[in-house]
């Protein structure tokens, strides 16, 4: 218990949030009929100090720990990390702020931008940390979960000959911000401010061109065009901007828009959230066209 409190203390001084959001999750276990579920909370640094025990409690009935920190926030993780890809992080100026090994020899590195970044911004950047170290790219993104130290690490995989798990150890935590942050932040974010302007310019020409051509199209015909290559995103504001451009109200569109299955996108909120975006954006575009025409 005190061991675990040290891990904990000393994890989330390193990571330097005002509010963590913790993820209990457990895997499904069909020999005693439990479900894969998530137990969430966010807690301030006192109060999750104050709530080990129960945390250790959870995690001994089958329940994985992970943190992150609440809202935008200036850290990025790379998961899925061996010894020499940190060893090489550090020679290259991205020292890790904290260091988890997560199950024998398999590591977790936090990095330190030393300043808050938008969630687009924090995602490419999460993703080119984990492209450089061959870290594992599908966990990279502006707000995945890592493991809290001092638990076990409750995947049936790393159950050991005694029948019982490894624990998440706690390997580094200085908190500091690593040396290349302002390099890497500005290159990624001019990188996106490039990609960005040229998704404008695409969207803008291609809408102008549905348009010209004056014919009706259907959300299916958008979504089986193979130049938008299955990426559902895409086919959303093409036929978006096509359908407004041509008349049709926002809860039509929404409407089609919502015929697919949305559930990626998280809670219905999320997927609502989504629907509005994706229509402001196309308006946003429409309204472009008009003033530069």
């Amino acid at each position: 218990m005190v061991q675990t409190s040290e891990f904990v203390r000393q994890q989330i001084e390193a990571m330097k949030s005002e509010v963590f959001e913790l993820g209990l999750f457990r895997l499904p276990a069909p020999a005693d009929g439990r479900d894969a579920g998530m137990l969430p909370r966010a807690w301030d640094s006192e109060t999750l100090l104050r709530s080990i025990a129960w945390l250790r409690l959870e995690n001994m009935r089958g329940r994985n720990i992970y943190i992150r920190p609440q809202g935008e926030h200036h850290l990025s993780l790379v998961d899925d990390l061996s010894k020499s890809a940190i060893e090489r992080m550090k020679a290259e100026g991205f020292q890790p702020a904290a260091i988890v090994e997560t199950s024998p020899r398999n590591f977790q590195a936090w990095l330190n931008h030393g300043k808050r970044l938008p969630s687009d911004i924090g995602t490419a950047i999460a993703r080119a940390l984990a492209s450089r170290f061959e870290g594992d790219t599908k966990a990279a993104d502006w707000r995945h979960f890592g493991r809290l130290a001092g638990f076990t690490n409750q995947k049936e995989k790393h159950r050991q000959s005694n029948g019982m798990f490894p624990f998440v150890r706690l390997i580094e935590s200085t908190g500091e911000v690593y040396r290349e942050a302002g390099k890497l932040v500005a290159n990624v974010r001019e990188q996106c401010e490039r990609e960005q302007d040229a998704r404008k310019k695409r969207d803008a020409a291609f809408a102008s061109a549905l348009v010209a051509s004056g014919a009706d199209k259907s959300i299916e015909s958008f979504r089986q065009n193979p130049v938008y290559g299955g990426d559902g995103t895409r086919v959303d504001l093409a036929y978006a901007l096509y359908a407004l451009s041509r008349g049709a109200s926002a809860e039509d569109v929404g409407a089609a828009i919502r015929s697919r299955d949305l559930s990626h996108k998280g809670t219905e909120r999320r997927q609502e959230d989504y629907v509005e975006r994706t229509i402001r954006k196309a308006l946003a575009l429409q309204h472009s066209q008009a003033r530069g025409r």
